[in-house]
């Protein structure tokens, strides 16, 4: 017997009555409701949330597949997506990739038969992911952008936010720069190269910054660190690509006892919370977060709800540039 026909029969009605009352549909009176809402409250019984939806052809959920949840600037994007989804009457499900193709392809299949309404997606290449591609759901890009293909997407200025950080080095006087970035197939860490080498080229320069490809992940900070502390001549300032990156540049440099900012400064991309600050503060290019996962959600449910443009839409949210205790003019040979 299912848990409907039981709740049905220790109120002493049909199903089908029961039914009304869970989905608010058709009329009940006042004393047979209150015999089913106390079945319900007695038998602890959950309504099937994936009835009304058959119908509807709509689940009320969101997918959201990103890179590491852990990394408080992806927090914070995931609690703009949840509350403004939620004011649209939606819940949301997170995956994490961890940056693999595979993994994500493995959540966007798992995804997809749970039937959500939508994904938003921080892909973990520089193309649509396959799944997207060949299913017709809506979906919307975060943070990166995407080749060879018109999609919506959401995103931080990366080229200016870089643009300006390394102007402000190069200010100060810094002329030997080094890079350490994400994978170069990934949009945000070759743009954020780009706009380092604009900087240069800008201030009329011959000199580039040194570039180091690697992830947006702590190890990559620390272990190119310690290789540059090695090159000759060597750097007096580091741009850490994102937050993650800056944290393991912050380890290495203490660990061989390299002061910041009087012997290297140091600036990166994505801020973090208070708490967990490293000390001397980050000069850092913050990207509006919550913003960009709050702007995302609305236009992926405009498009659920046949609201949106007809045109895809390519939003580029600015990026605030502040200056603290990380940065200062090299010091003398």
């Amino acid at each position: 017997m299912s848990a409907i026909h039981e709740v049905a029969k220790r109120a002493g009605v049909a199903p089908i009555t029961v039914s009304r009352v869970v989905n608010n549909n058709g009329y009940v009176s006042k004393e047979t409701r209150r015999r089913v809402e106390a079945a319900i409250e007695e038998m602890n019984y959950i309504p099937n949330a994936l009835g009304p939806s058959l119908r509807s052809k709509r689940t009320q959920t969101l997918a959201l597949v990103l890179s590491d949840i852990t990394n408080p600037f992806w927090t914070t994007v995931a609690r703009g997506v949840e509350d403004a989804a939620n004011l649209r009457g939606h819940h949301i499900i997170i995956g994490n990739t961890d940056e693999s193709i595979e993994k994500q392809d493995d959540y966007l299949v798992f995804l997809s038969k749970k039937q959500v309404d939508g994904f938003l997606v921080v892909p973990a290449s520089s193309y649509v992911p396959k799944t997207l591609a060949k299913r017709r759901v809506p979906f919307v890009i975060l943070d990166r952008k995407i080749r060879d293909a018109q999609v919506d997407s959401v995103r931080g200025d990366s080229i200016s936010g870089a643009y300006r950080l390394t102007k402000h080095l190069l200010d100060l006087g810094h002329r030997h720069i080094s890079i350490i970035t994400g994978r170069q197939d990934h949009s945000t860490a070759y743009d954020r190269v780009q706009g380092a080498v604009q900087a240069f080229e800008q201030a009329g320069l011959h000199e580039r910054p040194q570039v180091n490809w690697g992830e947006y992940d702590q190890e990559t900070g620390y272990r190119f660190t310690k290789q540059v502390l090695e090159l000759t001549p060597r750097p007096t300032a580091i741009f850490a690509a994102n937050n993650f990156i800056g944290i393991g540049v912050m380890h290495a440099l203490r660990e061989s006892k390299i002061l910041v900012p009087q012997a290297m400064s140091v600036v990166a991309f994505d801020d973090l919370p208070a708490p967990i600050m490293v000390d001397p503060f980050f000069t850092v290019a913050v990207q509006p977060a919550y913003e960009m996962g709050k702007q995302a959600t609305n236009l992926l449910l405009d498009r659920i709800n046949d609201n949106g443009s007809e045109g895809y839409q390519e939003i580029v949210l600015p990026v605030e540039i502040i200056v603290r205790n990380s940065t200062a003019v090299p010091a003398k040979p």
